[in-house]
């Protein structure tokens, strides 16, 4: 099978055998890894003045840094972010460069991208605003997010018409912070879920997957997201005092489990803590047989030692295979 096949399969909850497939939502740690810079780090502000010939070659250089990072750790998935580019609303430079990661790769990686049009928790800047509305205009957010569910379905249909350029999206609203959810159950339930439903829904109709991210304490509202019927839900953060064991006993043997790798470990953590927890992750989440992406609780993000990470992917490449599930 290729990368893409068995992350498939592993998304549907069927049994594959052999490595249990691993991605990150993003691998920030490329100027150490690759000594290139990561594409969020580069400024595209004179992309508009760019020759043809420029612009292709930057495009065709992004894509072989996702693939050659995939092909260094092992990942199955590739998650594409539109955001790096100049203009994230330009959906023909988002498709070259899906174009460029096929040409490259040919169907060996699963493609996502962000499409979540679901409220997530404001910045601080915004977040007063937001919480007042959140009771005194909730209809005013309803409309504001079929508008934005809308627009996503229908970036979603232009891609599928010019040749199903992704597997699946990536739905990164967060909703949770360490202690609890941002949004307390009932407005979670009047605000949120039903566009996180919806939209889930018309990208399966479309042919499309769905995982759904959120760091924090998803605990409270993990029935409500449950009940969205989302492929897989990441990042099950151990921080948020998230536990592989209980979410599956909560939303049964149909969700896939993405993460859990405690980032915090990675971090601060003694060696022997890291690998501790690296171990429980990969224990836990192989304890079905099926249904479970290793990954980190969020990403490999800028300051993560990038030793750990690597040290991570060495005992996933050892430990992490339903195969050899009896030397853990």
């Amino acid at each position: 099978m290729t990368n893409k096949e068995r992350f498939i399969r592993t998304l549907k909850c069927e049994k594959i055998g052999g490595q249990v497939p691993t991605f990150e939502l993003v691998f920030f740690l490329t100027m150490e890894a690759f000594g290139r810079v990561h594409f969020s780090q580069r400024h595209y502000s004179q992309w508009n003045q760019m020759s043809r010939t420029e612009q292709k070659l930057h495009i065709k250089d992004m894509a072989d840094l996702y693939i050659q990072t995939a092909k260094r750790y092992g990942h199955s998935a590739i998650f594409v972010q539109p955001d790096v580019l100049p203009d994230p609303d330009r959906l023909e430079v988002t498709q070259q460069l899906l174009e460029e990661i096929r040409e490259q790769s040919g169907d060996e990686y699963f493609l996502m991208l962000h499409g979540d049009p679901t409220w997530a928790i404001p910045d601080g800047s915004h977040v007063m605003d937001f919480s007042i509305r959140m009771y005194e205009d909730p209809e005013g957010l309803n409309e504001e997010s079929k508008r934005r569910l809308d627009s996503m379905l229908r970036t979603a249909a232009k891609l599928d018409q010019n040749g199903h350029l992704v597997d699946g999206f990536g739905l990164c609203s967060d909703y949770c912070l360490n202690a609890n959810p941002f949004f307390p159950e009932e407005l979670f339930g009047e605000l949120v879920q039903p566009y996180l439903k919806e939209v889930i829904s018309e990208y399966r109709k479309m042919g499309y997957y769905s995982i759904k991210h959120t760091d924090g304490n998803i605990m409270p509202i993990l029935r409500q997201i449950a009940d969205c019927q989302p492929d897989a839900i990441h990042s099950l953060d151990p921080q948020g005092g998230v536990s592989l064991r209980k979410v599956r006993e909560i939303v049964g043997d149909k969700i896939c489990l993405v993460g859990n790798v405690n980032c915090g470990l990675l971090q601060t953590g003694t060696d022997e803590e890291c690998d501790a927890d690296v171990m429980r992750s990969l224990r836990e989440g192989m304890m079905d047989g099926k249904g479970y992406i290793f990954a980190t609780s969020n990403c490999a993000y800028t300051g993560m030692p990038l030793a750990r990470y690597e040290r991570m992917i060495e005992l996933w490449r050892k430990y992490g295979s339903y195969d050899n599930m009896n030397q853990q």
